[in-house]
């Protein structure tokens, strides 16, 4: 009966350290698991940013093309129109009015075959549209990691985790911050 109660005794205690020492691994590795979230989710954030650098001047570029081919369109709709208002007499806009139907023919004909429709409004549209949704993104992709941080920084300060991470060096991060002049709006200029 005596040796039967040292087992009991020695099996108690084997299993109360392995309890100690699965529960210090279980939460050692939640910290490593969350650290290794925020890292990951702040790569999503600067793919995001990546994006942006990479998408924005191109969509800006092609609306000023756009905007560009559009504008000498008209351009030549204007100086055809002014040929006519300006000339003299009336054999003079008669000359200006056939040399007007001439260059609007061949201004509609390249427009048909080069540029079925105007789109500048469009494009523009397709800017906003674009830059609206690239910052959502981004926003979204900070509240992310600002809400990992907060999950492992409360982890890092809780009892007892508070004292594995202190005996492993685990420190808490820093919530991602506007910087200086971010209330103020992006400017896109054309």
């Amino acid at each position: 009966m005596k040796r039967f109660g040292w087992l009991i005794a020695i099996g108690v205690i084997l299993i109360i350290i392995l309890a100690v020492v699965l529960g210090f691994a279980g939460s050692y590795n939640g910290l490593v698991k969350k650290s290794q979230a925020i890292d990951a989710q702040w790569a999503q954030v600067e793919t995001q940013y990546q994006r942006r650098f990479d998408l924005i001047p191109n969509l800006v570029n092609s609306v000023k093309g756009t905007m560009k081919q559009e504008q000498a369109i008209f351009d030549a709709i204007a100086q055809a129109r002014a040929q006519y208002l300006n000339a003299p007499t009336t054999d003079d806009k008669a000359v200006a009015a056939g040399a007007l139907e001439t260059s609007f023919n061949a201004l509609v004909l390249s427009l048909t075959e080069n540029y079925p429709t105007l789109r500048s409004s469009e494009a523009v549209t397709a800017l906003m549209d674009e830059l609206a949704g690239t910052e959502n993104r981004i926003s979204v992709e900070r509240k992310r990691y600002n809400d990992y941080v907060r999950d492992y920084n409360t982890a890092i300060k809780s009892f007892p985790t508070s004292l594995i991470a202190g005996m492993f060096n685990f420190s808490t991060h820093d919530y991602f911050a506007s910087s200086s002049g971010a209330d103020q709006p992006p400017v896109v200029e054309f």
